[in-house]
């Protein structure tokens, strides 16, 4: 059995460490996002114990770590199940998945949406409409979303493929200071659809 003045020699310590240095926040440690057993749910007769302010207590009878916690009105936490012994923490449960959910419902807010907007154009577009389309989509590429380009192949125009590509790769060249092209012009029956995404930041 490892106290905590061995832990640095212990074989579990690189299981410890997992929980012990990578949390992000002032907590120095990760709690997984899966349900975790707490207090009286926890069955193994021994565990590892961390205290609140995150001193090792090294290992000890599951009945001496949860009087430990309720001394100090706090919930005994199995944080690494797969560790011999189990890895417990002593927390405020209740205040810790207040603030998880609390991170989660700002990290959706931040979330960026990338939406997919479609511009089309003909094989006989103007010069001026060619232009108006190629401001829209540079809008849309500004904002973040990607671009689909499409062409509809009336008739005859079948026999033409390469004059869609032609018009295409132009559209591509007017956006090129802002725009990569994500995937390269393809016919699919009667349209033919180009992707254009925004050029990754410097």
């Amino acid at each position: 059995m490892y106290d905590c003045g061995q832990m640095e020699f212990c074989p579990l310590f690189c299981v410890v460490r997992v929980f012990w240095n990578t949390r992000p926040d002032e907590g120095g440690y990760i709690i997984s996002k899966n349900e975790l057993q707490i207090n009286e749910e926890i069955r193994d007769k021994e565990v590892r114990v961390i205290d609140a302010d995150g001193s090792q207590l090294g290992v000890m009878p599951l009945q001496a770590a949860m009087k430990i916690a309720a001394e100090k009105n706090l919930d005994l936490v199995k944080i690494a199940p797969q560790a011999q012994p189990p890895v417990c923490k002593v927390i405020d449960y209740g205040k810790y998945r207040f603030e998880q959910a609390k991170r989660e419902k700002e990290a959706r807010k931040n979330q960026k949406v990338v939406e997919i907007k479609e511009i089309r154009l003909s094989l006989n577009i103007d010069t001026h409409d060619f232009e108006t389309k190629a401001g829209h989509a540079a809008r849309f590429i500004g904002d973040g979303n990607k671009v689909k380009v499409s062409i509809r192949f009336r008739g005859r125009e079948m026999g033409h493929p390469e004059h869609g590509i032609e018009t295409m790769k132009k559209f591509a060249a007017a956006l090129a200071d802002v725009a990569n092209v994500e995937k390269q012009p393809k016919l699919e029956g009667r349209s033919m659809q180009m992707f254009l995404a925004p050029k990754p930041a410097k």
